[in-house]
């Protein structure tokens, strides 16, 4: 009986371990829709404008946390929709939501902690220029 459920503990860590890889696939491709260039981030609630200038469209998602080395987790990943959970060692975590409108325009929602810090950001991105 032990044995089973020893058994049983391994195949699940197996499975456990395997689920990121399977999440991840080649996912995301809503934001390879995203028109090239620079973006301006309308933070609702009155904050400053930020710009960005977005290559892949990945740029949206670690609106908080721009540095590498975050390990990324795709929660989902929809033609019109994706959710991306993130971690940044050292340096909080964050989970990010993206909604395509258009190629040029889509809504953001982003929470977690920055620098030992809660954060939320609800804003609207939207193309502006080339970069």
């Amino acid at each position: 009986m032990r044995a089973f459920a020893l058994g049983s503990l391994a195949a699940g860590a197996a499975l456990w371990s395997a689920a990121p890889g399977l999440a991840q696939g080649k996912g995301l491709a809503m934001l390879g829709t995203l028109n090239k260039g620079e973006w301006t981030i309308k933070q609702r609630g009155g904050a400053p404008d930020r710009k960005i200038c977005l290559k892949t469209g990945v740029e949206l998602i670690q609106i908080m946390h721009r540095e590498n080395g975050c390990n990324q987790f795709v929660v989902e990943d929809g033609a019109a929709r994706v959710t991306v959970q993130y971690t940044c060692p050292g340096n909080g975590y964050g989970r990010t939501s993206i909604r395509r409108e258009t190629g040029a325009l889509v809504q953001l929602e982003s929470q977690g902690i920055h620098d030992g810090m809660p954060f939320q950001l609800i804003a609207e991105a939207r193309r502006t220029g080339s970069c």
